[in-house]
């Protein structure tokens, strides 16, 4: 344990002499923090909706017909209640729920005006308010028919409300997505010129010849940087929190639990590079753009990943932010509980063990 510790030692002594590092551990955060205004949304499609129908009449049955028939809506089933709905966002990932009250027909029939409640999960703002506009303009549409086919001024009137973000904050939507991605590209990067970084300067026949298994070499050089992701990711909230009013809503032990299986998973990564890679330079090319342009892209935060074709859907399942992204939202948002993220935990689990197991196994004890 004096060895491991020394090794370990080491290791913050080689992060607090180098400035840059400094500053790309601790000075990118506060950047993207500040910098990132509102994340981008482009056109959403195939966006899940759950109807809940008391009326049960031709007239709900054209509406929920053209919100099927639309590319922008998925309808995944029809509820019993709206009792459902509830558990319809949380575990099935709904994005709107559409409710037509029992009277449907009769108020519109008879007193020519009737409701119809829309809920949107706004925890992304800027796709909530897209398919709210878009429900509302087909039941718009189906208005306009009922009143050139009879004459009358008919009038449905959607019943808007906005679940998770009444606010519509865009900081609830980029939040997520900028502690993914400080979180990813930081440790991958800080950790994949630790080991090249040793062959470079000469000293990894230090460790060779040292009296200290490989494993606990590695396991010294992802401590420090564990450490000081955990400081990152402090600074994060605190100014989500103070500077943004972002809430947190579950619960925080949780929150930093999950955090901190993604620093691990990240931490794997970076070493695993660092093991294959020929030179810090070559090292730092491919964390960067291994890291940055993935996270970006696929972990749903700027770009919906409904809107991709499949096969960058099922690339999108290898990217970790991605799973990391959707805990985070459950958790800060949502309120939710491990229950509801047991599945993306695994996957993120099952990821950390992999990148180890390979990162032990690519450490070379020879330099030739």
């Amino acid at each position: 344990m004096k060895q491991f510790l020394s090794f370990v030692r080491k290791e913050f002594y080689h992060v607090f002499r180098d400035s840059k590092t400094l500053l790309m551990l601790f000075g990118l955060p506060v950047v993207l923090i500040v910098l990132f205004g509102f994340a981008v949304t482009n056109e959403v499609r195939n966006a899940k909706i759950v109807v809940c129908d008391y009326a049960k009449d031709p007239a709900t049955q054209d509406i929920i017909n053209k919100l099927s028939a639309n590319e922008t809506f998925h309808l995944t089933r029809a509820l019993l209640s709206h009792s459902q709905i509830e558990d319809a966002f949380k575990k099935e990932n709904s994005k709107l729920a559409i409710i037509f009250p029992a009277n449907f027909s009769k108020d519109l029939l008879h007193l020519n005006h009737a409701q119809v409640q829309i809920i949107a999960d706004a925890s992304d703002p800027n796709t909530a308010n897209t398919l709210v506009n878009y429900a509302t303009a087909i039941i718009m549409e189906y208005q306009q028919q009922l009143i050139q086919g009879n004459n009358i001024p008919y009038t449905i009137s959607p019943q808007v409300r906005m679940l998770y973000n009444p606010e519509l904050k865009g900081a609830t939507n980029f939040v997520p997505g900028i502690m993914a991605l400080v979180l990813m590209l930081v440790c991958v990067l800080m950790t994949s010129v630790s080991i090249v970084r040793e062959k470079e300067m000469g000293t990894m026949e230090v460790l060779l010849v040292s009296p200290f298994s490989p494993v606990m070499v590695i396991i010294a050089k992802a401590i420090p940087y564990l450490f000081l992701s955990i400081i990152n990711l402090s600074i994060i909230l605190i100014l989500s929190v103070t500077l943004l009013d972002m809430p947190v809503n579950g619960s925080i032990l949780l929150l930093f639990a999950e955090s901190i299986l993604l620093i691990i998973t990240a931490l794997s990564l970076g070493l695993l590079i660092s093991n294959v890679a020929a030179s810090q330079q070559s090292a730092m090319l491919i964390s960067m753009m291994g890291m940055l342009v993935p996270t970006m892209l696929f972990t749903g935060f700027m770009f919906p990943i409904e809107n991709m074709p499949l096969p960058l859907q099922i690339i999108c399942n290898i990217i970790p932010s991605k799973w990391y992204y959707t805990i985070v939202k459950s958790i800060m948002i949502k309120g939710l509980g491990f229950s509801a993220i047991w599945k993306e935990t695994l996957v993120l689990f099952g990821m950390t063990c992999f990148l180890l197991a390979v990162s032990f196994k690519k450490f070379k004890t020879r330099l030739v």
